[in-house]
């Protein structure tokens, strides 16, 4: 799966939170600045030619919706921030979050309940 920009990102995010949206729904949801009308389409073809969302035609326009799950992207790119930067080490991810964001350890013990709730039998 390809990485995206952060514009294409931000597309993506509204995308999956509208489920389906023309051109301009989606600028509607961008916050302030909002970006031309012509850039937003842009990406959303940009990012239907890396095979992230596809359209149907609605009268004259196109209506767009994603076809990669949000959480497949996401897994993708967890994985690949710990690959880059943590040399495929979740546990080194974790220690990294604790030691420089001041992580609190009754937030990791309560993580480590719902992973073990969570964890197939």
């Amino acid at each position: 799966m390809k990485q995206l920009t952060k514009a294409e990102e931000e597309i993506m995010q509204t995308l999956w939170q509208l489920k389906k949206a023309n051109v301009k729904s989606i600028i509607e949801m961008l916050p302030e600045p909002k970006p031309a009308y012509n850039t937003v389409s842009t990406i959303v073809r940009i990012l239907e030619s890396k095979g992230f969302v596809n359209y149907e035609k609605k009268g004259k326009g196109h209506v767009y919706f994603p076809i990669v799950a949000k959480e497949s992207y996401s897994n993708q790119s967890i994985n690949k921030l710990v690959d880059n930067y943590f040399q495929g080490s979740f546990k080194s991810m974790v220690s990294f979050f604790v030691q420089k964001n001041d992580v609190d350890v009754k937030d990791i013990e309560i993580l480590l309940d719902e992973i073990n709730k969570n964890k197939p039998q």
